[in-house]
């Protein structure tokens, strides 16, 4: 089950720079996640200030 990110995102980056398969890229307004990349790993969630990642 991959990741995602809520509309809680502040597009601060630190996320998609941890993520150890590069799933993570900016999008419009927020970061987004690309699911089949994501390998269900928690860095995104661990590494954001906000909590925006989230287990979908």
């Amino acid at each position: 089950m991959a990741y995602k990110i809520t509309d809680a995102c502040i597009s601060c980056g630190a996320c998609a720079a941890e993520c150890p398969v590069e799933a993570i890229s900016e999008g419009d307004g927020k970061y987004e996640i690309d699911a089949e990349k994501c390998i269900d790993c928690g860095t995104c969630a661990e590494t954001c200030p906000v909590e925006a990642p989230v287990a979908d």
